[in-house]
């Protein structure tokens, strides 16, 4: 079994396969005082609770959140006898090709997610990721990672609406009835939605302009399902595309001896 982690800013998700099978998924929030000893409880008795006996032969990790992988180092030494890759380490190879100015760091989600969406539909693809921040990543035709885009995410622009603006409440992201709301909630509601519809229309296609070619736009993460079932924005929609990137990285270092 391969058990892959993607370690967000928010959430940070556990997977386990078996061969190409998703045995189980497993999500809990981002804190870096969690030791490896609570991570091993959290795991241990979800696991148990699905029925499953993991025999875990590997393990990969992506994390934006640094603090947090010296403790998920320790969690797949001490319970797995495992080295685990991290992906962004220079030990960890890429089956694709990372193209930005020199010195750049990118995020190692971002580079998880093109490699998923390359072998999913191929080169020339926009990924859209609902998380913390509300990503678009850039595949070229070859599936090298050639750059992107960064905005808010859309809990955060809400959770900024709120804060920032004392007569504002707090709101939960859904399609609205109507785009002229006729009540406080019903206006955040469709600005918030319409106009991250807006965004992700807009910015795909002054990408597609810039880059001189039509692009497959591929939505993952949290909200991607609602924006697609009521203002269809992707081409593909893929719920797991970090998670099936992490395991393709994997076996790829796997097939050239580097695990």
């Amino acid at each position: 079994m391969l058990l892959t982690i993607d370690c967000g800013n928010t959430n940070t998700v556990f997977t386990l396969w078996d061969g190409e099978t998703n045995v189980c998924t497993l999500r809990t929030s981002t804190a870096h005082q969690r030791t490896a000893d609570s991570y091993w409880v959290w795991f241990s008795t979800l696991i148990k609770h699905h029925g499953i006996t993991p025999d875990v032969s590997g393990v990969i990790i992506s994390s934006t959140v640094p603090r947090v992988v010296f403790n998920l180092r320790v969690f797949t030494d001490r319970y797995f006898n495992l080295r685990p890759l991290v992906v962004g380490k220079p030990e960890c190879l890429l089956p694709v090709d990372v193209r930005v100015d020199a010195g750049t760091a990118v995020g190692p989600d971002r580079l998880v997610n093109t490699v998923a969406g390359f072998n999913l539909c191929g080169g020339d693809l926009i990924i859209v990721d609902f998380g913390t921040a509300t990503t678009f990543d850039v595949a070229d035709s070859d599936g090298a990672y050639i750059g992107g885009v960064i905005a808010p995410g859309v809990n955060l622009s809400l959770e900024a609406l709120h804060m920032a603006a004392a007569a504002l409440p707090h709101v939960d992201i859904t399609h609205p009835d109507k785009v002229i709301g006729t009540n406080t909630i019903a206006c955040m509601q469709s600005g918030i939605f319409w106009g991250y519809v807006g965004l992700i229309k807009e910015i795909s296609s002054r990408i597609m302009e810039e880059h001189g070619r039509k692009m497959k736009v591929i939505g993952t993460g949290g909200l991607a399902p609602l924006f697609q079932l009521h203002a269809p924005v992707f081409d593909h929609f893929e719920d797991s595309l970090t998670m099936q990137g992490l395991k393709i990285i994997y076996e790829y270092n796997k097939a050239q001896g580097n695990v």
